[in-house]
C-alpha cells in the first residue's frame, strides 16, 4: 500500500548505496513512489562521488559493498556532512556490528531482510523531528561548557566541541533537565522517536560517544575546564550534574 506523500517530501534527496540489484531497485522504486528523490549507487566509490556533487539529505547505506566497507563511507560522510541522516541497511546481525555502525556515525539501522514500510516509517520519523522549528532558546551554560541549542553549537572556552547530531540532541535534553533524573524511555522518545523500533543500546553507544568527545575537548583545552558530569542511574537512566570543578 502506498504511503501518502507530504507535499514537500520530494525536496529530500536520498542516496541509496546498495550492490544488490533486487534490493536497490526495490528501494529506488519505493522511495520515488512515496515522494522522495532517490539516487542509486552500487559502489562505495560511486557513493562518495555522488555525495561530493549533490547535497543529499539522507543516506541509505549497505555495509557489504564490493569495493569498500560501508563503515568507511559512514565515517567519511559523517565528517563531511554533519547533518546528513544516515541509516544503515545490513545483513550483519551481531550487536558488535550494529554498535560499530552507530559509532561510525549512523543515526539508525535496519537488519536485512527488512520491511519497506518500516524503513519509510523510520525515515518519516527522523525527518519529522528535524523539520520541527524550535523557538529560539538562550544558550545553556554548564560549567565552562556553553550549549547553544538554536545555533546547534557546543563550545568550551570559546573553542568548538564537535558533536554528532544525536550526541548534541542527547546533551541538549539532559541540559534542559540539569540536576534531574531522566529515564531511558524519555531520552529515547526525545532524541530518537516515541515510535523507535530498535534496541536501546543505541542510547548507550551515543552516550559513550558524547562522554568521550567532552573528555577529549577538556584534554585539548589550553586551560583547565569545568565540565558537566553525566551520571548513570542504574535501572533508570542518566542525570547531568552541571557544576563540576576543573582539575587542579
Amino acid at each position: 500500500m502506498r504511503t501518502p506523500a507530504a507535499p514537500d517530501r520530494s525536496r529530500y534527496r536520498v542516496l541509496v548505496v546498495e550492490d544488490d540489484d533486487t534490493i536497490g531497485r526495490h528501494l529506488e522504486t519505493g522511495l520515488r513512489s512515496n515522494g522522495y528523490t532517490p539516487t542509486w549507487s552500487r559502489t562505495g566509490t560511486g557513493a562518495l562521488t555522488e555525495s561530493a556533487q549533490t547535497p543529499y539529505d539522507v543516506l541509505l547505506l549497505d555495509l557489504g559493498l564490493p569495493d569498500m566497507d560501508g563503515l568507511d563511507i559512514a565515517r567519511t560522510l559523517r565528517a563531511r556532512l554533519p547533518d546528513l541522516l544516515i541509516i544503515i541497511l545490513t545483513a550483519r546481525t551481531d550487536d558488535i556490528d550494529v554498535i560499530a555502525g552507530l559509532d561510525a556515525g549512523a543515526d539508525d539501522y535496519l537488519v536485512k531482510p527488512f520491511s519497506l514500510t518500516v524503513l519509510l516509517a523510520r525515515l518519516r520519523a527522523h525527518l519529522r523531528r528535524r523539520a520541527i522549528a524550535a523557538p529560539p532558546q538562550q544558550p545553556i551554560r554548564l560549567g565552562d561548557l556553553v550549549l547553544n541549542v538554536t545555533a546547534r553549537r557546543c563550545t568550551l572556552h570559546d573553542r568548538e566541541v564537535e558533536l554528532r547530531p544525536k550526541e548534541f540532541e542527547l546533551l541538549a535534553v539532559l541540559a534542559r533537565h540539569a540536576g534531574e533524573a531522566v529515564s531511558r524511555e524519555v531520552l529515547m522518545a526525545e532524541v530518537w522517536d516515541e515510535n523507535w523500533f530498535g534496541s536501546t543500546k543505541t542510547l548507550d553507544v551515543t552516550m559513550a560517544g558524547l562522554r568521550r568527545r567532552l573528555a577529549d575537548a577538556a584534554d585539548a583545552s589550553p586551560i583547565p575546564a569545568a565540565l558537566p558530569r553525566i551520571s548513570t542511574l542504574r535501572g533508570h537512566g542518566y542525570r547531568l550534574e552541571p557544576h563540576t570543578a576543573p582539575p587542579v
